[in-house]
């Protein structure tokens, strides 16, 4: 099987030949790398990956993510795992420090975002910036992940959180009017470069939960972000996406049958210190896809909480449709030898993947 062969059997409920895919959540904070570094691992590619987020990227590298791939998958492949592209598409929608509070406020943003979308999100720098993929991809050397910023995470970056909330009530007409905005922007530009890469896994950045709960009721989800769900979903899906997931940290299981009304396929990272038990979810929701739910804490604690951990997660693994790996980035209390003994262990662990529901799948 080809890597992005193995990731779509993974997260399709088979059984892939030999093994399901070993693949980690997302990137490891700079503070892990420093620490990994002093602790063995290569100078040059921790380096590297520093240097990534100390340079001033241009414009273009700002809104089209692609350099960063570049730099994790050398961590990735140091320690054995398989390779995952990762893209972000950050829209060009800032208040440069300040916070919207009007209409006049929203109306000269969407006017600079329109401006700047037509200079650094053209045909031709999409296709600069993604075509160099293409070849890999249709081979299946790798599967894509591509992050976009949600609904419900851009108007918050604009009002700030807590005028967000009240924006609910004091400003839906500009909440409809920013989703609309974005909404439209992914339609046009996403749906240009998935023209050029078909990303397998699409994950959407919402953060709408805290360890209490969602932050907004099932009414104001529906109205204001599963509404926006339910056009783009089926358009990603036209263009090739394979899996649409949402990240949100926090307890969100409250908004799970929500969520699912609006076509979304599951989730990341799955807190585990939130409160949130991969495996109770997956018996309540038996067709959700997950990546993620590891408690990065264990891996800190050593071995054995290491492993009493892949013993908890193992009836979803058997299960497949789920990717282990961290409920968030690898945290700077964790040893380098620990996080080495727990890619072993997930190696081992994704042998099970799929086996409690399909014969073998070549």
């Amino acid at each position: 099987m080809t890597n992005r062969e193995r990731e779509a059997a993974t997260l399709g409920f088979l059984r892939p030949d030999g093994r399901g895919a070993v693949e980690e959540t997302f990137y490891p904070w700079t503070l892990t790398v420093e620490r990994w570094k002093d602790e063995g691992l290569p100078a040059d590619i921790a380096d590297e990956y520093l240097r990534h987020f100390e340079t001033q990227r241009d414009q273009v590298s700002t809104y089209l993510d692609t350099d960063l791939s570049k730099c994790t998958e050398k961590i990735e492949s140091f320690f054995g795992l398989d390779p995952v592209k990762r893209f972000f598409v950050n829209l060009p929608l800032s208040m440069n420090g300040g916070k919207l509070s009007c209409e006049d406020d929203w109306r000269q943003l969407r006017s600079q975002a329109e401006k700047a979308l037509s200079l650094y999100f053209t045909d031709e720098i999409i296709r600069e910036r993604f075509s160099c993929y293409v070849e890999g991809h249709r081979r299946g050397d790798y599967p894509v992940r591509l992050a976009l910023c949600g609904f419900f995470w851009i108007p918050r970056t604009l009002f700030g959180i807590e005028e967000h909330l009240f924006a609910f009530y004091d400003h839906p007409k500009i909440m409809h009017e920013i989703n609309e905005f974005v909404l439209s922007a992914y339609l046009d530009r996403v749906g240009a470069i998935l023209e050029l890469v078909p990303a397998d896994v699409v994950y959407i950045l919402e953060d709408l939960s805290g360890a209490n709960g969602p932050m907004l009721s099932p009414k104001q989800f529906d109205e204001f972000i599963g509404a926006y769900y339910e056009r783009l979903v089926p358009f990603l899906k036209k263009k090739g996406v394979r899996t649409v997931l949402v990240d949100t940290d926090g307890d969100f299981t409250k908004l799970i049958p929500n969520f699912v009304n609006s076509g979304i396929d599951g989730f990341l990272p799955m807190d585990v210190n939130a409160g949130v038990d991969i495996v109770e979810v997956r018996e309540k929701y038996p067709k959700l896809k997950f990546i993620g739910g590891f408690n990065k804490l264990c891996i800190a604690e050593g071995e054995e909480s290491i492993d009493r951990e892949f013993e908890r997660l193992r009836p979803v693994i058997r299960q497949g449709g789920y990717i282990p790996g961290c409920d968030h980035q690898v945290a700077p209390s964790t040893p380098l030898k620990n996080y080495l003994y727990y890619i072993e262990r997930l190696k081992d662990a994704m042998k099970e993947c799929g086996l409690a529901n399909q014969p073998a799948h070549r």
